[in-house]
């Protein structure tokens, strides 16, 4: 999968309220009331990441998830990422339904 430039990842962010490109990858942090409820949308990601063979590196701290997407093979931020991106999104708006 191709890498896009600079200039196609700005207009995708357009599309992810709050995502960010730093760092060769697209991430965002998501702020939960308790601490096990980030652990459960942690294990709710890996199952769509799992899924999609496409896995973002995860960082928590406390009651804050940060996830990072970056495509490592092809050297930077691809479809894919984006594409991994909004499925965390969907999984976020859902975890309550």
């Amino acid at each position: 999968m191709a890498k896009l430039n600079p200039e196609q990842i700005s207009k995708q962010l357009n599309a992810l309220p709050g995502w960010e490109y730093k760092n060769n990858a697209i991430g965002k942090t998501f702020k939960f009331k308790e601490y096990l409820h980030g652990i459960e949308f942690v294990q709710k990601v890996a199952e769509i990441a799992e899924a999609a063979d496409h896995h973002p590196d995860i960082t928590i701290n406390y009651t804050r998830v940060t996830f990072s997407c970056s495509t490592h093979d092809a050297g930077g931020v691809t479809d894919k990422d984006f594409k991994l991106a909004d499925n965390i999104e969907i999984a976020f708006n859902d975890r309550d339904a």
